[in-house]
């Protein structure tokens, strides 16, 4: 492959059409200089086999439905870095990108090459966006949304974060290399994400959203929310403690032990535990 090459790196499970749709999406992009690898974790729906005859020049990964997303976006890396892969796109398939999207992202990480770059989330329905980047408050355990300070004239380039998610992510090889890939036994399917960039930031890699890349979304299709949408204490107990579970307790232990400045620690366990036990029920987001 040129110079600056990017490896997209997909991992699925199931819902054919969006892993159909996201990849047509790929494959409309003005830069093309990337290849694509896609982990099919024991799909039952014919995931595989529409890749297979859809799209062959995709790189298949199949594995045997116990991956979850770190170690299926873990496989993917691995098999990226070892054909020398520039930069490693992590994303999700319930996304659709911007034709120009690719293009944007390479436009600022040649400006800064050793950043990881994370996209602006806009709702596919509704053009709204939904995530805009945060600043973690440790003291208080609260995330600061950054959208909100920025007018609205300056909603464009690049802004500092201090963490952000794996589905949409452009990291530049090097920060693999430096600190080693997401870590799948603390955290095998939320937070390896926010942990990974977590450690990358203290390492000196710096963390961005680009306002310039739109990545299309479906906010009703996470996990978490899932499970918000029928509260019931079965949802509330997997909301706490299942794999899938956006407030799960042992993830945000681990979290903060491996993240969290030692003077905050205790305040930050404490109100964090707080939130994710009472605001099941209370926040509908």
């Amino acid at each position: 492959m040129e110079k600056n090459s990017i490896f997209v790196v997909i991992p699925v499970f199931n819902r054919i059409k969006f892993t159909r749709n996201c990849l047509e999406s790929l494959y409309h992009q003005t830069w093309k200089n990337f290849k694509v690898i896609v982990i099919d974790d024991g799909s039952n729906d014919g995931t595989s086999r529409m890749i297979e005859t859809q799209f062959p020049e995709v790189i298949l990964i199949k594995g045997d439905g116990n991956l979850w997303w770190t170690k299926a976006t873990n496989l993917g890396v691995a098999y990226a870095l070892d054909y020398n892969a520039d930069f490693i796109f992590t994303l999700n398939n319930d996304t659709i990108l911007h034709k120009e999207f690719l293009e944007k992202m390479i436009i600022w990480a040649l400006q800064k090459p050793n950043a990881l770059l994370g996209a602006l989330a806009v709702d596919v329905h509704s053009n709204r966006v939904v995530y805009g980047g945060e600043k973690i408050n440790w003291k208080l355990a609260t995330y600061e949304k950054i959208i909100d300070k920025i007018p609205i004239s300056s909603r464009n380039g690049v802004h500092e974060v201090s963490h952000f998610p794996g589905r949409g992510l452009l990291i530049p090889s090097i920060v693999f290399k430096n600190i080693g890939l997401f870590d799948e036994i603390r955290f095998p399917h939320y937070a390896a994400d926010f942990d990974f960039t977590h450690r990358a930031a203290r390492k000196g890699f710096p963390i961005f959203i680009n306002y310039d890349a739109k990545l299309f979304v479906y906010p009703e299709e996470s996990g978490s929310v899932q499970l918000r949408k029928s509260r019931s204490i079965r949802n509330y107990v997997n909301h706490l403690f299942g794999i899938r579970g956006g407030g799960n307790l042992i993830n945000f232990v681990n979290f903060a032990k491996m993240n969290c400045p030692k003077k905050y620690l205790i305040s930050f366990l404490l109100l964090g535990t707080l939130r994710r036990i009472f605001g099941y029920w209370i926040n509908n987001e």
